[in-house]
């Protein structure tokens, strides 16, 4: 039997959390290249925003003005926002802490949804399947180490990244029912772009040609901009269209197991027997969710 339309925006957001989930490799190299986290989302959103640019010569602003501001809210929220605090965060507070608080996008995302639209409710079977998705996410997290120290700076900045992705979430819901997925992925990377420049009055931006020129510099941004930025973005705004938000951002809670094995392939660090079971419950948990749907699609038939 050919397989359902459906299938392939499941297999894009897929795609897209296992590209995200491995971009830490990316930046700590840039990082360690002497960029700040600020440099390297200027420079990775640009570079997506210059070649949407060309690629769609079309619609430069939004129908009214309503819309385009919803959309400079969608590319503070999606894009400036929630780096910086993500970001931030690691400053503060340890990195499984900022994972897990991050990570819980999908359960506020889920419960403000189904408070607001009737068709992103979830059942009692994909509300199971959430939350058996979540247990195994902290478990992969956490990877063996079931102890979080609470550094409320930091644990409140993952906080806001979090809550950003969810407002991001919410508008790209609305937005999304009324213009094509290119022309928001667009106007998202640039009010990206101009919602980060104010920190550079802060921390003045230092990147140099001499430093672009490194093959571990620009081979990394190019794959940022041109992979993690503009064709994920474009995938997981078209996808959301069609297989709703709420299954969209479960698919969140895989982006800590790509993280964990991308670490264990790339930099060796040890997977422990939890963070194995973690991985079982998440892709269980995922299972469930996404059964319910397919029995619901053919019960409609």
């Amino acid at each position: 039997m050919e397989p359902k339309p459906e299938y392939r925006y499941h297999a894009a957001a897929l795609f897209c959390v296992s590209v995200w989930g491995a971009t830490f490799v990316s930046t700590k190299v840039l990082i360690a290249n002497s960029l700040t986290p600020a440099e390297i989302f200027l420079l990775r959103f640009a570079t997506a925003y210059v070649l949407l640019a060309f690629i769609a010569r079309g619609r430069l602003w939004a129908d009214c003005l309503r819309d385009e501001a919803m959309l400079a809210a969608a590319g503070t929220t999606g894009g400036s926002l929630y780096f910086l605090t993500e970001n931030m965060a690691l400053e503060f507070a340890p990195a499984s802490n900022v994972s897990l608080i991050v990570c819980t996008a999908p359960v506020w995302t889920a419960l403000l949804l189904s408070s607001l639209y009737r068709s992103e409710r979830m059942t009692r079977r994909q509300a199971v399947g959430s939350c058996i998705a979540f247990a195994g996410m902290t478990l992969v997290v956490l990877n063996g180490r079931f102890v979080l120290h609470l550094e409320p700076k930091g644990d409140l900045l993952a906080l806001a990244a979090s809550l950003s992705w969810v407002c991001y979430s919410l508008l790209l819901k609305r937005i999304g029912e009324r213009y094509p997925a290119l022309f928001v992925t667009r106007k998202v990377f640039f009010y990206g772009v101009v919602t980060i420049l104010p920190v550079f009055f802060v921390r003045p931006f230092a990147v140099t040609w001499e430093l672009l020129a490194r093959p571990a510099v620009w081979g990394n941004l190019l794959f940022l901009g041109i992979v993690a930025s503009m064709l994920c973005y474009l995938l997981w705004n078209a996808s959301a269209k069609h297989i709703g938000m709420v299954k969209m951002t479960n698919y969140i809670y895989l982006n800590p197991l790509v993280t964990m094995l991308t670490a264990a392939l790339c930099i060796g660090e040890r997977i422990t027997g939890a963070a194995l079971a973690g991985a079982a419950l998440i892709l269980c948990g995922m299972w469930l969710t996404e059964r319910h749907g397919h029995r619901m699609r053919h019960a409609r038939r």
